[in-house]
């Protein structure tokens, strides 16, 4: 999955639901079940989420849409392999890039 965002400090709720394709409902929801996401508040109770707080969403998104894992699972997976699962999602991220722009060479030709 590769996320249209721009480069920000911080990103609204609406602007990361989006980049995902899921509701706000399902972000707020994560945010609670998962420790590692602490998105920042503003006085008025906005969620302000950072580019770590994308990239712990990201691997949330890989391991429970694309993986398969239950929500108990994917906490367990996170707790116990959080830098081997880091390591493996930046790579397979990398690989995706790389297999995109070879398919867009593909067509061009």
């Amino acid at each position: 999955m590769h996320l249209e965002l721009p480069e920000k400090r911080y990103y609204g709720i609406g602007e990361v639901a989006e980049a995902f394709g899921v509701n706000t409902s399902l972000i707020r929801f994560w945010e609670k079940e998962f420790d590692v996401l602490q998105p920042k508040k503003n006085a008025k109770g906005n969620r302000k989420f950072t580019p770590v707080d994308i990239k712990n969403l990201e691997l949330i998104f890989y391991l429970v849409k694309e993986r398969g894992f239950t929500l108990d699972g994917a906490k367990t997976h996170l707790k116990e392999n959080k830098q081997k699962t880091l390591d493996n999602f930046d790579i397979i991220r990398k690989l995706e890039t790389v297999k995109a722009e070879l398919l867009k060479i593909k067509n061009q030709l």
